[in-house]
């Protein structure tokens, strides 16, 4: 079946309404709203979604609504969306919210159904998948799992990403679960794989994720020792990793560092609330626990995958804390935290990004305590140690190896 050679009018008015929200749009080298990769996997799916069915179209990794409500637009009565990131949900309901106001997509809001897991609740009879590529072999190998534990026996994987960004590993990993994988021709520098027939094999196969791993690094034991005297390090620290999670199941060089330092955060005494600020699997928040046993601990990330990893690793290392979903740190109450730890990603997706660095600098203020400490990690060629003093406080080198810096910022 040969896809249109262009989209509906409805389709491309639905687009043309989109914004990167919550950026407007208006800056020459901010995001944009929909890519051709969107534009791709929107023409592909135009013969499709009719016959999906009411419940039959499924949208995973959606930036800012523009498959999710293009697909609407091509007629799907309803569409299931995950996003792993929060920012991205947030932007795909607000992008609903004006299709619904501007152009003829009534209650769009409320026939977009999310889920943050990949899990039937999302997945069950799904015979139309669409996704934007992820970056992590391991997080389309989960999706892929996923897809075929639980979809429809006739559904079709649409798979879009930009080509610099695609490798032939990805149609390896479709490939294992499904017995047909083609991709399209290139349009703008896109590229869709194409995935049909789930292998019977790949409904009942144990699934490679979350995986699990046992960490015996001297730095992460050491950190992880209580503070009194007679106390013993712990043999180990397990690590459970969705695929979506940086790191996966290793100890990252950055965090690595950070935990060398341990020596000089502030004593037991003076943490009562501590704080893994992008917690991406738990480690720090494990860490937290251990050597303040007597302390609360709480750990956000903005992505499902992290949040889901770092609620396990608690749970496999016998740690009692609070996980939650938030963007950069946006559910920290104020004034709630005397320790927060932080090693702030400096990749959005593909591109190199410092938004949400800056952005989690200013939530650290915000959810520490007068006198409370951010203790944090980066690539020393960012210098952020003057960020640091202008969102937080007063700020010190710690330390320094020929990639990573650690500071120390006090909220006064």
């Amino acid at each position: 079946m040969t896809p249109p050679a262009a989209l509906p009018p409805t389709v491309t008015d639905a687009l043309a309404s989109l914004v990167p929200w919550p950026d407007d749009g208006t800056r020459p080298d901010g995001p944009v709203a929909v890519d051709a990769t969107d534009r791709l996997l929107l023409t592909e799916s135009a013969l499709l979604v009719a016959g999906a069915g009411p419940r039959g179209v499924v949208v995973l990794g959606d930036r800012f609504g523009a498959l999710t409500l293009g697909v609407l637009a091509l007629g799907a009565e309803t569409v299931r969306a995950h996003h792993d990131t929060i920012d991205s949900e947030a932007a795909t309901l607000h992008n609903a919210t004006r299709a619904q106001e501007a152009l003829d997509l009534p209650d769009a809001p409320s026939r977009i159904a999310t889920s943050d897991e990949l899990g039937p609740e999302l997945l069950d009879g799904a015979r139309l998948v669409l996704l934007q590529l992820p970056k992590s072999l391991g997080e389309l190998t989960e999706i892929t799992e996923a897809v075929a534990r639980y979809a429809a026996d006739d559904v079709t994987v649409l798979a879009g990403g930009r080509l610099k960004h695609m490798t032939r590993s990805m149609n390896d990993v479709l490939a294992d679960r499904f017995t047909e994988v083609r991709a399209t021709l290139a349009r703008s520098k896109s590229r869709a794989l194409v995935a049909t027939g789930v292998r019977p094999e790949a409904r009942t196969a144990t699934p490679l994720y979350p995986a699990r791993a046992r960490l015996t690094d001297p730095e992460l034991l050491a950190a992880a020792t209580p503070t009194h005297d007679d106390a013993t390090a712990p043999e180990h620290v397990d690590v459970v990793a969705h695929g979506g999670t940086f790191a996966g199941t290793g100890l990252d060089h950055g965090t690595r560092f950070l935990l060398s330092t341990a020596g000089r955060w502030p004593s037991a005494a003076r943490v009562q609330d501590a704080v893994d600020l992008g917690c991406g699997t738990g480690l720090l928040a494990v860490v937290l626990g251990r050597r303040y046993p007597d302390s609360r601990v709480a750990a956000t990330d903005r992505s499902a995958a992290a949040v889901a990893s770092a609620r396990a690793t608690l749970a496999a290392n016998g740690v009692e804390g609070s996980v939650s979903r938030g963007d950069v740190g946006s559910d920290l109450p104020d004034s709630s935290a005397d320790l927060v730890l932080l090693n702030p990603p400096f990749h959005d997706r593909a591109a190199v990004s410092t938004d949400a660095a800056h952005r989690m600098f200013a939530t650290a203020r915000r959810s520490l305590r007068p006198g409370g400490e951010l203790w944090c990690v980066f690539n020393t060629k960012l210098r952020y140690r003057g960020s640091l003093a202008r969102a937080v406080g007063p700020t010190e080198h710690v330390a320094q190896d020929p990639r990573f810096t650690v500071t120390r910022s006090r909220k006064p």
